[in-house]
């Protein structure tokens, strides 16, 4: 059984825990007073809690030692553009399971979706949601960041070094060097427009291919992230 909390609150001793979490632990899951959970914030910390009391408007929890988690290394960045219909939840869902560090959705010139500025703060908040579930549901400390942006070369100017792969479906399988940060880039329904392949080269992005297949705009990604997650599996 595990629950969310902020980040700020996760301390030893007793704390409240309110809102949809209390809801969650209530009436889905129908704790009871006495029961051992697991508590996490999202932003690496774990810990072993008891349940001591529950009211309409709260469950109270002793919290036992607090624990510090550390993501594996690499830092795997995934840039995944905008897709069509449900599959661009799934796909965020698969992308957290498998274990993508961090999410930015872009605006590509050849993605089917547009988001025009009056939804994109609702739409990426339905996204971090996604993320956050799915954390929940696979056991990550941790929460991938998300966020959005409708500039590619903003997002390439500030990468750190490391490990950069954009995704090709005629390209060789590329290997990993071991960095500690790796950024993959995977293309819409629509393929890359010759420009940003351009901007991609300059910044020194090498093309990995994913074997013989074209994999769909969804498929994709995640195949690519679990690729090297299990490539570099200490």
């Amino acid at each position: 059984m595990r629950s969310f909390v902020d980040p700020v609150s996760l301390t030893t001793g007793e704390i409240s825990i309110t809102g949809e979490e209390h809801h969650y632990l209530g009436r889905v899951r129908r704790v009871r007073v006495g029961q051992a959970i697991e508590l996490v914030d999202g932003a690496g910390k774990r810990a072993t809690a008891k349940i001591v009391r529950m009211t309409e408007t709260e469950t109270v929890v002793e919290v036992e030692e607090v624990e510090e988690v550390e993501e594996a290394a690499p830092h795997v960045r995934m840039l995944l553009p905008l897709i069509k219909g449900d599959r661009m939840d799934g796909c965020l869902e698969k992308l957290t399971e498998v274990g993508a560090s961090e999410l930015i959705v872009w605006q590509a010139e050849r993605s089917v979706v547009r988001l025009d500025a009056a939804k994109r703060d609702a739409r990426v908040a339905h996204y971090a949601g996604v993320v956050a579930a799915a954390a929940r549901q696979c056991g990550r400390a941790r929460v991938p960041g998300l966020r959005f942006t409708a500039t590619l070369r903003e997002v390439l100017r500030a990468l750190p070094v490391g490990d950069r792969f954009v995704l090709d479906p005629t390209a060789e399988r590329g290997q990993p060097t071991g960095a500690a940060d790796v950024t993959l880039i995977s293309g819409p329904e629509g393929g890359f427009s010759w420009v940003e392949l351009d901007q991609l080269a300059t910044a020194g992005f090498l093309a990995l291919g994913l074997g013989p297949r074209v994999l769909r705009a969804d498929t994709a990604p995640i195949v690519a992230a679990a690729l090297i997650r299990a490539a570099t599996a200490s």
